[in-house]
């Protein structure tokens, strides 16, 4: 269908809504009508040829055959499609009998077979059809929906003009209906739908997706969309295998299967199936991350391109128990730094599920061991697939998964606005379990995002279009392994870094001072309420806090302060206020001993707080001490590091902590362990968690070589933790193909300023020149 046809057919399908729907329906409701009697009319011109056939097929088996229910079979035969319409009726006759219209129109609905019944009933078209006899408009939408001035049927026709008609295929029936559905939420306000692929996109996932291995097809192969919203990608799919024309003219038996969570593109797609031949079962209702239709199946080769950017949280508890996942699809088994082997969190934030349709798809890929020629996938993803997520996180877990085993053969980024409903970067994942040898342990990647041609009109978001051209040179660069220019190869380890923390010693002062003792009246993270509390009632908070319990509760609400339940019952508890003032007397009588001086060494200071603690026999829990400890005592760069731990290492021990580390005896210090000049003897500091820093060390880096090149010049009591060492993997076309475009020419830009400075100059002049003429 062309792009003449299908404004024609959009334009006159909008105008349906504006003649027969006006002051009946309000406008966000048009498509509720125009959506699903589009859908209807296709079916109806489909079985308008074999009707009879139909009919007489039900007089056999009811009065000749004495059947007493009909046999699908024999009418699915007759109609010529694996869906059947047993009444008399077909939409232009209806027009015949306005008088019966709504009884006639009932008993066209109930003619048809069950997989139409359930598309009627996902459109929920028996209600709109109500609504419309109720306002009168039914046979006005009817007359126009069979009109002779458009052509909704698969085959070329004669318009009353004497023109032809072109006829309305699978694939361009998706488009008019995605285009009304982008229309219609326009007009509402709302997000332009779901995105439906441009069919040039598919042209290339399908070559990419089949040209590799064309001549090693299966005789039955199987092709599967986890999201397959109007069902463009499958019959594209399955046309390129076996069309003579532009595809691969393939005898293989395909068969087609899909999952849409959207009742009316679920409508339409599977009305695509029936009317294509395919099995309508094939297609599911229903959330494909929310459940696992396909459990049992595997499938040859798969493409999709899910929703991005969209959140998947109604579905968060069919797949996750608070950390644990709970499907085994978005589980992944990855090796950590230190070798051991676990099952990981493969799921990515639920803010966007698109990684999580990937992942549905890796699970259905066919095992080598079961089919030697495993799986292929093409999936359409945005730019965050490549890049977001932290190492050890849900969606760096999936891209490491993958690259690990080898599975990404290349990516290919798509020029922008190439997708009606979204103008974002997008890019082509090419997945597979059988790599060529020749792509082993490489992963290709193609910049064609200046491949395309301008639409002179656009349509939605879209305003540019791959043509055939683009096609053929993407898939060249893909299937010659390219490695120059817009296509570059990289090894797996390329993608993949460590991510180590750096750590710096914590420096401590200390002093005793009235002001700080008193801040221990307050429970730490209840400062602020406390304190409102004690300001207005002061030594009732011991005594008689009961009765102020209703004004503090009205306070809080009133202010809007959270509380979590815990922070709530402590606040009003007098043994919580009673335990903060014994704490606070007995920071008073260490301030007694000690005295205020300020203390440039934590650790002095904690052994005289200890010394004193215990030479009056008072034994303080470890948290009460360190209330105290924390309230007097602050950061600052200029103090004494604060020690940890003193180590004895020697013999076993010591070859025990240089194997866990990686480390020489010479090296300890750059793992956080510092020698005394007691032989054997090392101190641990403790780490400030404000300076505490990370890097990202390329996987082909050796993590102690970078730390010693990178971090150590510049921060010389730094050190590496090693045990927080997690492998991540990412992405970015912008750095493998940034191109630097070198600054102006000074005296050049100095020219331009001179330049407009003298244009500038001469419109003061006549500006001032017009004003005093004016005066």
């Amino acid at each position: 269908m062309d792009q003449a046809s299908h404004n024609k057919i959009v334009s006159f399908i909008w105008s349906i809504a504006d003649d027969c729907l006006r002051d009946v329906f309000v406008r966000g409701k048009y498509r509720d009508v125009i959506l699903p009697m589009f859908v209807l009319r296709r079916l109806d011109c489909l079985l308008e040829p074999t009707k009879q056939a139909v009919r007489d097929e039900m007089k056999f088996q009811t009065e000749d055959a004495g059947l007493t229910e009909l046999d699908p079979a024999g009418l699915r035969d007759a109609s010529g499609y694996v869906f059947y319409n047993t009444s008399e009726w077909t939409l232009k006759s209806l027009l015949g009998n306005p008088s019966q219209l709504e009884a006639n129109m009932d008993a066209y609905l109930n003619g048809f077979s069950d997989n139409v019944k359930e598309i009627i009933e996902n459109f929920d078209l028996r209600t709109q059809v109500r609504k419309m006899i109720a306002a009168d408009v039914l046979f006005d939408v009817i007359e126009k929906y069979v009109a002779e001035d458009i052509n909704l049927t698969p085959n070329d026709k004669r318009g009353p003009d004497g023109r032809v008609q072109p006829a309305l295929t699978n694939l361009g029936m998706g488009y008019v209906f995605e285009e009304l559905i982008r229309k219609f939420n326009e007009e509402n306000n709302e997000e332009a739908g779901e995105h439906f692929t441009p069919r040039e996109v598919i042209k290339l996932m399908t070559h990419l997706l089949f040209d590799p291995v064309k001549d090693k097809l299966p005789p039955v192969l199987t092709v599967y969309d986890p999201a397959c919203g109007s069902g463009g990608m499958l019959t594209e799919a399955q046309n390129f295998i076996v069309d003579p024309e532009g595809g691969i003219k393939s005898s293989a038996s395909v068969y087609i299967y899909g999952k849409e969570v959207n009742p009316e593109t679920f409508a339409i797609c599977k009305s695509d199936m029936m009317i294509k031949g395919n099995n309508p079962e094939n297609i599911k209702l229903g959330s494909t991350l929310a459940t696992n239709d396909f459990s049992s199946m595997t499938f040859d080769f798969m493409l999709s391109n899910p929703p991005y950017g969209k959140s998947w949280k109604t579905d968060l508890k069919f797949i996750k128990d608070g950390k644990d996942v709970l499907d085994p699809r978005f589980k992944v088994e990855l090796k950590g730094y230190d070798g051991t082997v676990e099952m990981c969190d493969a799921t990515p934030r639920s803010s966007d599920g698109q990684l999580l349709f990937l992942m549905e798809m890796v699970d259905k890929m066919r095992k080598l061991q079961d089919s030697p020629a495993g799986s292929r996938i093409a999936s359409v993803h945005n730019g965050s697939s490549l890049f977001t997520g932290d190492a050890g996180g849900g969606e760096s877990n999936i891209r490491r998964y993958l690259i690990e085993n080898d599975m990404v053969e290349a990516i290919i980024q798509l020029p922008n606005n190439l997708f009606y409903n979204t103008g974002i970067t997008t890019y082509i994942w090419v997945v597979t379990n059988n790599k060529p040898a020749g792509r082993r342990g490489k992963v290709q990647l193609i910049n064609a995002s200046e491949m395309y041609t301008k639409r002179r009109k656009n349509l939605g978001e879209k305003n540019c279009d791959l043509a055939d051209e683009h096609i053929d040179a993407i898939t060249e660069l893909y299937m010659s392994l390219a490695d120059e220019g817009v296509s570059k190869v990289f090894d797996n380890a390329d993608f993949g870094y460590h991510k180590v923390t750096v750590e710096r010693p914590l420096r401590k002062k200390a002093q005793f001072t009235p002001e700080r003792i008193a801040t221990l009246r307050f429970t730490p993270g209840l400062q602020e309420i406390m304190a409102w509390v004690w300001d207005r009632y002061g030594e009732d908070v011991y005594t008689d806090l009961k009765s102020h319990r209703e004004a503090i509760e009205d306070y809080i609400e009133r202010e809007e302060i959270t509380l979590t339940p815990k922070n709530r019952k402590a606040l009003l508890d007098p043994k919580t206020w009673v335990a903060q003032r014994e704490i606070m007397e007995e920071a008073a009588r260490l301030m007694a001993s000690i005295g205020q001086e300020v203390s440039d060494d934590f650790n002095a200071f904690t052994a005289a707080v200890d010394a004193d603690l215990k030479s009056r026999k008072v034994k303080l829990a470890a948290a009460q001490k360190n209330q105290i400890l924390n309230a007097v005592s602050w950061r600052d760069e200029t103090a004494k590091k604060v020690i940890k731990k003193r180590h004895k290492l020697a013999g076993d021990k010591l070859k025990d902590v240089l194997a866990k580390l990686g480390a020489t005896v010479e090296t300890l210090p750059d793992h956080g362990y510092w020698p005394t000049k007691t032989a054997g003897e090392f101190i641990e500091y403790e780490s400030d968690s404000e300076l505490r820093d990370s890097e990202n060390v390329p996987l082909k880096d050796d993590i102690h070589a970078y730390f010693l090149r990178e971090v150590r010049p510049h921060v010389k009591d730094a050190w590496l933790d090693i045990a927080t060492v997690k492998i991540g993997y990412e992405i970015s076309f912008n750095r493998y193909f940034y191109q630097h475009k070198p600054l102006r020419d000074l005296n050049e830009v100095a020219r331009d300023i001179l330049e407009l400075e003298k244009e500038t100059d001469g419109l003061l002049k006549r500006l001032v020149s017009l004003t005093s003429e004016a005066v």
